[in-house]
């Protein structure tokens, strides 16, 4: 599961029927709930607390490297964990951390003090996304009032960034293009995959060597209570997105007294069994869904993009770049490969459908500038890109077994490409350095609690939502017990809390700042659709604006 940006609003895994068993997994491997190795580990996450909370966090001007440019009031410190919670007196590691106190002035009125309801920590996503910029959340009109109330921490969690980072690979070896990407790949592009698949795991082991097998959701929840600790905290409220969810989860059903509120946004599939093989097959087909989302309201603005005005022109326009790019990539550097991850990343967002849109009826008309800024490899973002990939793949690959037959992978996702070809490959391509994965797996926890064992959590969900498919919502609020899904229907952006939507925003609001939840499953209508701008049509309306700007001086 890729990370959720931090929503538009703050400045902008997953067809069972077609998975066979994963393989390649021994049950019972160290760290995982309910064996033996266990009770190791939650010693060393006790005395690791302990530990946190008498040291706490010594806050300080953040680095460049942590928060560029950060503002005074955002500081940054870092906290002190285990490698290996089974021996909390070993190797330690610092995880980098970022906080902005509580404001305690009410936005509407200036003369009244809010009181202070402790530290809200965040969790972005990825695996491999960093929190540190939450803090810079607080400036946005929709964050303001929970800004008053509550120190608003980030961090980077074990991987990721400056907290002991992972690497697999070269990061110029990383963002290297063009690329291509099949949607059926022959035989000879799929043997080149595998080839790459387990160099790249090799690579993983090479360069993080014994401390890979430690980078895992288990262990991200544990760091997440020493975090608490360290904050003074004595009962964690929680916010986490896409993948931040999953850990999440976990830290509620592993701690579930040290929790005080808990916000599961855009909330991924808890279900063992989706851990995490199967949750990609699933991803991959909403992935089609919302695809065909964005071609329709392409083809409904074909005034503006002259890309069709079906759906299936639509589809034959951006083939039509697909094969002039595998020809020739535009600027030398964006292939086929750069225009689907340019694309994929407006299954995410519409708030990107526009910027897209306008890239490729350009780009169709000879004009390929507005997709090379797009979708051309960025050399300053190689390394962080590189690290995210590397925590991403680490995670996923630990946290569970995966088939380790090819041929599972290849008969899974041969079907799956014949109904959802649009994110099915390159998805699969994305997670085979786990089939080839040189480190121990672990078996996924089975999240579950009873009534009254946690307080009651806020689930939110975007019913179309293509990273994060909906039936993962409706699962995370059968098994977390208490819990109360709210729904942007008919809509998929991927993370809805602090966005445009005003119904959504306020039941986030009344949780945070008053304990409110409504008694059941509650609706919110969905955000307005993004509007057309830029193509042949806008450019002439812009310079027809312009023109008459120029007339009237």
């Amino acid at each position: 599961m890729k990370a959720a940006a931090l929503y538009s609003a703050a400045g902008s895994l997953l067809l069972t029927t077609l998975a066979a068993a994963p393989a390649g997994g021994a049950p019972g491997t160290p760290g995982t709930p309910g064996t033996a190795p266990d009770a190791a580990e939650r010693h060393g996450t006790a005395v690791a607390s302990a530990r946190a909370r008498a040291a706490g966090i010594d806050f300080g001007p953040c680095s460049a490297d942590d928060v560029p440019q950060a503002p005074a009031g955002v500081r940054c410190g870092t906290v002190t964990v285990p490698l290996d919670y089974a021996h909390p007196d070993g190797r330690q590691i610092q995880l980098t951390v970022s906080r902005a106190r509580a404001t305690q002035k009410d936005p509407h009125n200036s003369k009244r003090k809010v009181p202070r309801r402790g530290a809200l920590v965040f969790n972005p996503g990825g695996p491999g996304a960093s929190g540190m910029y939450f803090p810079l959340v607080g400036a946005v009109p929709q964050w303001k009032r929970i800004a008053a109330a509550y120190d608003l921490v980030g961090y980077a969690p074990r991987g990721v960034g400056r907290s002991a980072p992972l690497s697999c690979e070269d990061p110029k070896r990383h963002v290297k293009a063009p690329t291509a990407s099949p949607t059926h790949p022959s035989e000879a592009y799929k043997r080149q995959r595998i080839a790459q698949a387990k160099a790249y795991a090799r690579g993983c082991a090479q360069r993080s060597g014994s401390r890979l097998r430690f980078y895992t959701s288990l262990a991200n929840a544990r760091d997440l209570d020493v975090l608490r600790a360290a904050l003074g905290e004595d009962r964690l409220t929680f916010m986490g997105a896409s993948y931040g969810t999953y850990f999440g989860a976990l830290y509620a059903a592993m701690f579930p007294t040290h929790l005080r509120r808990m916000v599961l946004d855009s909330a991924v599939n808890p279900d063992p069994e989706k851990i995490w093989y199967r949750s990609n097959l699933d991803q991959s087909a909403a992935f089609e869904e919302r695809w065909a989302d964005f071609r329709d309201w392409i083809a409904r603005h074909d005034d503006v993009y002259r890309l069709g005005d079906t759906p299936a022109k639509v589809q034959r326009s951006y083939d039509t770049a697909r094969e002039r790019l595998a020809g020739k990539a535009a600027g030398g550097r964006v292939g086929p490969g750069q225009l689907q991850n340019v694309f994929l990343a407006a299954g995410y967002y519409d708030d990107f459908w526009p910027s897209r849109a306008e890239a490729l009826s350009a780009y169709l008309r000879g004009e390929p500038g507005k997709l090379v800024e797009l979708a051309a490899p960025s050399p300053e973002s190689a390394a962080g890109t590189e690290n995210g990939s590397a925590v991403y793949t680490a995670v996923e690959c630990n946290d569970a077994p995966w088939p380790a037959d090819w041929r599972v992978w290849d008969r899974d996702n041969t079907r799956l490409a014949r109904v959802a070809p649009f994110e099915t490959w390159d998805n699969a391509w994305m997670n085979l350095p786990c089939a080839y994965w040189p480190a121990p797996r672990q078996r996924p926890l089975d999240v579950r609690t009873g009534p009254g064992e946690l307080p009651p959590v806020l689930i939110l969900a975007a019913e179309r939502d293509a990273a994060a498919p909906y039936a993962g919502a409706l699962e995370m609020n059968r098994r977390l017990a208490g819990s109360v899904l709210v729904t942007e229907r008919d809509a998929g952006t991927h993370g809805v809390a602090g966005g445009p939507n005003r119904c959504v925003n306020g039941y986030l609001d009344a949780y945070l700042l008053a304990d409110r939840l409504p008694a059941r499953h509650a609706w919110c209508a969905p955000r307005p659709e993004p509007a057309a701008s830029g193509g042949p049509a806008g450019e002439e309306a812009r310079r027809d604006g312009l023109r008459g700007k120029a007339g009237r001086r």
